[in-house]
This record gives C-alpha cells, structure tokens and sequence, in this order.
C-alpha cells in the first residue's frame, strides 16, 4: 500500500464502498504513502461524515496490525524454512499465509452487540419478523465487512462462521432445523445488494473476467449471462471444471430447450449428465435453491428429478414408492391411531361412491400416503398441506381435492414455491423423498420418523423400519 499511486488509493476505497471520499482524495493528491501516515485531525479535515471517518481510520489501523503481525508470521517462517526448506517454500508459504490468516478470523469473531430494540426481540427468544430480520442481517454484514478490512467478498467459510455464531447464541433461530441456509442466504443476498454501486469498479471487472467473463463484454448482457458470471464467481474452487466456455454452453442450451414444448429429451439427458458434477458443487456449497433452478430448470421435472436421484444413490424411487404403497396402504388404514383422522374419514365417505377396483386402490394408495406422519406421530404439515396454503420452508406437497379423481392435484413445494406438478399421490411421495437427497436439504426433527421410514424401505437396509 505504500507505493499506491493516487488513482489506486481511489480504487482501494470503491472497493470499501467509500466512493464518496474519492473525488476529495483526487484532490488533495493522497497517495498509499500519504494514506497511511493520515492522523485524526487529517481525517477530519478529509471527510465530513462521522461514520465514513470512523470507517477509514478503522481500516489504516487494521492495516498497520497486519502488517505488523505478517512482518512476525514472516520472520517465524523464515526460521522454519530454514530448519524445514523442502517443507516451507514458493507456492506452500502462500497456502500457509492464507490458512493462517483463516485461521486467525475464525477464532477471534465475536457476534457485534446489536441496537437496544434487536436484544428486545432476541431476549424474548422468539422468531423475528421481516423488518427485525433485515435489521440483524444488516449489522451482521456491517460487521462482517469490518472483520474483513473493508472488503465485500466473504468466502463460503467466514460465512459460515457468522451464522454459527448467530445460531449458537440464539439457538430459536434455527427455524425446523433450516435456519442455518434461510440465514446464509440472506447474508449473502444483503452482500451482493451493497455491492451493487462498484460492480462497475475496475477490479470487479477483472475478477468477473477472470472467472470466465467475456472480454468486451458489457454491462448491458443479458440476465441469465449475468447469472452465469455470478455462479463462476460464487464456485471459484470448481474453476477448474468450468472448461473455457463449454460448461456455459451446456447451462444455456438447457435454459433454452426448457423454454420449448417438444423437448430433445435424449440430449437433455446427456446435457444434464455432463453438467452433474458443477450441479453438485453447487448445491454443496448451498447455492440458493432460485439460482440452482433457473441454471438447471429441468430439476423441476418429476422425470428429471427422479432421475437425479438415481445417478446419486443407483435407486429408482418412483419404482420403490409404488412398492411401499401397494405393499402398506391397507396396514396404515387398518391402524387404530388414524381411525379417526379427517383423512381417513374422507376417504370413507368417498368410498362410497364408487365401484371401480382401480379407483378404489388409487384412492386408499392416496390416503395411506397423506396418513403416513399420523401414523409416526410427526407433523404432518411438514408432510403435505392438504387443501390449504403451503407454509414450511422444506420440501413438501400441496395436496388439493385428493380423493376427487377428477379434480385432485399434487404439487412439490420448496421454500414455499412450486417446484413441480405431479400426477399422483405415488409420484408425489417419491418427488418429495427425492428432493431431501437432490437439494441436500436437512430433515427437520418433526418429520424425521417419516422419513426414515421411507428411506430405509427405499434403500433396502437390512432391518427396515416398521409400522408402530
């Protein structure tokens, strides 16, 4: 930083989101050197706002501590290296830095001590609402970004750190086992939002490049392009797999064909074979569930989804499903502890009313479907919200006049969107095992039982769980 020309200096403070100071910096001529040697008097006369001065001085002293601490850490490794040359040298001493440098931000965060009216609502240890939320995100990020000395890139990391923290010091937080991805999620969005006003920044151009951005390309390209350049920034330990352009191709091609009503369902299968691995590194590394999505659209399809599943664990769902209802259908409705559940007695009344083998079968497979979290003693809400508004945040169906043959719909939810329509109540309980393994979505506690009822049916343990 000592040598920094001006012109650096003011692209050292866009990157701080400290834009406004830059024509006031041009001026006076203040250069790397001249930056560092500021007092508190010169930043006075520099900048006006309070908050941009406390921001600015924070971020030279933090400056000088490192400096100090790396100029130590250099001398220790200068020892090391020499007692252990073969161990400590070239690109090793740059992998020690950066580790020891993560090493040090994770230890040393501290949550920040939050608004009198934020430690109200967290005192009261319930969950906050929308405007609440924003405030903590708010202080959080602010927070963040001084631990980081300025800087608006966190890694996936120290994202992790901060939310583990939050979800530690208020564990009612983690809503149904979720709240660790809804609070990520919107840490990261509040990040992107703040660096809005430098995304035309000289440095941010270079890295979108770096990662895969087109030279000479504008900042008039198209949203799915901008997607694109987001997700190569966002996995920048999979560059390596993101061949040239090739990998973009692929991710367009199948955006494009989803649009289409005849479909190249042979090549789109090859396509989605291909692009597996990036897919995977993605969901990983808790991609948003949207972005995942408007990349791979065909996930939305009940055929593709089943499909996935199947190149993860080598099973076919839909084929297991259709087993465990044929196989426990009439066991579940003969138990006493659904009796007198709503399902089951609309079931009754509907029986009535037909005839029809076929009918009949499909409309006791579709009760001992909705039946199976009474059966457990789970929530069944979790499970599947019948003839009424979808509200959890995990996968689950939304169920709509189910023993109406004609009439009756099914539909996958995540995160309280549509993810697909299904035909039926088997396709249906096999889309919603599958989602949990494809999204890699935790089970929330009050639906595990379920769950793991299935899944040991699906994957063939050796000792499967039983009806109670």
């Amino acid at each position: 930083m000592e040598n920094w020309s001006v012109e650096q200096v003011c692209n050292w403070l866009k990157q701080r989101n400290l834009g406004e100071l830059v024509p006031k910096f041009r001026e006076e001529e203040v250069s790397g050197a001249a930056l560092l040697a500021l007092n508190d008097r010169m930043v006075q006369q520099l900048v006006k706002k309070i908050g941009h001065q406390a921001v600015l001085m924070d971020l030279i002293k933090k400056y000088h501590q490192q400096k100090s601490g790396l100029d130590c850490l250099t001398g220790c490794c200068e020892t090391a290296s020499q007692k252990f040359p073969e161990v400590i040298s070239g690109k090793n001493l740059k992998s020690f830095f950066t580790r020891h440098k993560m090493l040090q931000w994770t230890s040393s965060y501290a949550l920040p001590d939050f608004p009198y009216d934020v430690k109200c609502v967290l005192a009261e240890k319930k969950c906050p609402d929308h405007s609440m939320r924003i405030r903590i995100i708010e202080f959080l990020q602010a927070d963040m970004t001084k631990y980081l000395e300025g800087s608006l890139y966190p890694n996936s990391q120290q994202y992790n750190v901060v939310v583990n923290a939050l979800l530690q010091a208020y564990p009612f937080l983690d809503e149904d086992g979720n709240g660790f991805l809804l609070w990520k999620r919107a840490l990261k969005d509040r990040f992107k939002y703040v660096r809005r006003p430098i995304e035309d920044d000289e440095q941010v151009l270079r890295n979108k490049y770096k990662f895969g951005h087109r030279r000479g390309q504008t900042r008039k390209s198209s949203f799915v392009e901008n997607k694109l350049d987001d997700v190569q920034v966002q996995v920048e330990e999979e560059a390596a797999y993101l061949k040239g352009s090739t990998m973009d191709l692929h991710i367009k091609w199948l955006m494009q064909e989803y649009m289409k009503t005849q479909r190249n369902w042979k090549e789109v299968d090859n396509k989605m074979n291909v692009t597996i691995e990036i897919r995977r590194k993605m969901i990983s590394n808790k991609a948003p569930l949207k972005d995942i999505l408007m990349l791979f659209p065909f996930l939305r399809c009940p055929y593709q989804l089943f499909r996935e599943f199947q190149l993860l664990t080598h099973m076919d769902i839909y084929k297991k499903t259709v087993g465990i209802l044929e196989i426990y259908s009439e066991n579940i409705l003969s138990l006493y502890v659904v009796r007198n559940n709503p399902i089951n007695i609309m079931l009754q009344e509907n029986l009535k009313q037909h005839t029809e083998e076929e009918v009949l079968k499909y409309m006791k497979m579709t009760a001992a479907c909705l039946l199976l979290p009474d059966v457990f003693g789970d929530d069944s809400s979790l499970f599947a919200a019948v003839n009424e508004e979808v509200k959890a945040m995990t996968p689950v169906l939304e169920v709509k006049n189910p023993f109406n043959v004609n009439s009756c719909e099914f539909a996958l939810y995540v995160e309280r969107e549509e993810l697909a329509q299904l035909d039926d109540c088997t396709m249906a309980l096999a889309a919603l095992v599958a989602a949990f393994h494809v999204f890699d979505i935790p089970c929330p506690k009050r639906i595990h039982r379920t769950l793991k009822f299935l899944e040991s049916l699906v994957f063939e343990v050796r000792k499967p769980a039983s009806l109670p």
